[in-house]
């Protein structure tokens, strides 16, 4: 991936030095997070386990969605020991693949007549605060609606590589572009529909339009893909392989696979390995946002 030199975000918010922060959440109800709500949780290893993780536990004040935990074992860092002699240069890259989203969507959107508003992304260590709640590390990556902003710690991509086998600097902006994603359905309207669905149907319902919300992010961030490409010629050869296999190694069921050892489809809120490539790769052939409506689709 052809990222050094170019443009680097403004929209970068640097919290590693600040510490855990206190435990109390900030704001009020955060509503539907892509990619997970910050609160506090236990790593419980019989948990499903995935990255972008889709879940929401109020603190103070319950759920707002039947979205489950989805919790990394051993992802993230305590402060201090995080990428070592390497977060500068991880920085560099996820301030360029931002402004790169930023470039993109601002394109995409000024074609439609709207406007895009660009999100803010957060690094952290350990632990954060948003206006979602209180989140550790464990929860990976995530999005939070009641602020706009992507939460990312970046000892995760140590872990997507050791833990999953998704390497490469393309598989990366792949876990960027789909947190984005998220902000792009908050914006259009999508995730405020999905989560008032939510609430008048059963948990498996529930979990059944959670898998069509991530997928949609799957599919955004192959447009982005595709479009930046068109754009920028920032893609080298392997690396739309890199994004392919870090959407195959984080499926609902090879993840519920290697942590229980069976599968429970009921159960999914991001969709089996096979519908993430299917639906990154849809995406980025097609390059167009219309070609990523999930929920209209009779199969995923």
């Amino acid at each position: 991936m052809r990222w050094q030199g170019r443009r680097e975000s403004g929209n970068v918010e640097d919290r590693r030095g600040s510490g855990m922060g206190s435990r109390l959440p900030i704001g009020g109800r955060g509503g539907i997070m892509g990619g997970g709500i910050g609160a506090i949780i236990l790593v419980v290893l019989a948990l499903i386990f995935g990255f972008d993780p889709s879940f929401l536990l109020q603190m103070g004040g319950g759920p707002t969605s039947y979205e489950q935990p989805q919790t990394v074992p051993g992802a993230g860092a305590m402060p201090g020991q995080i990428d070592a002699g390497g977060s500068d240069d991880l920085k560099r890259f996820v301030a360029v693949v931002l402004a790169e989203t930023e470039d993109t969507w601002n394109q995409i959107f000024t074609a439609s007549n709207k406007q895009y508003q660009e999100p803010q992304l957060v690094l952290f260590n350990g632990a954060v605060d948003s206006a979602c709640g209180y989140a550790s590390a464990a929860v990976g990556p995530f999005y939070c609606p009641g602020d706009q902003r992507v939460y990312l710690d970046l000892a995760f991509f140590r872990e997507m590589e050791q833990r999953f086998g998704a390497q490469g600097d393309f598989a990366k902006a792949y876990v960027i572009a789909h947190e984005v994603g998220h902000h792009v359905q908050t914006l259009l309207g999508i995730s405020p529909r999905v989560e008032a669905m939510q609430r008048q149907v059963s948990k498996v319902e529930a979990n059944q339009l959670l898998v069509r919300l991530e997928l949609q992010a799957d599919c955004f961030a192959g447009v982005w893909a595709h479009r930046t490409h068109a754009r920028t010629q920032i893609l080298e050869q392997g690396d739309i392989e890199e994004a392919l296999n870090a959407a195959n190694a984080i499926g609902d069921d090879r993840m519920q696979r290697r942590a229980q050892g069976y599968v429970v489809p009921d159960s999914f809120t991001h969709g089996s390995s096979e519908q993430r490539v299917r639906w990154f790769r849809r995406g980025l052939e097609a390059g167009k946002p219309g070609a990523c409506d999930t929920f209209a689709a009779a199969q995923l």
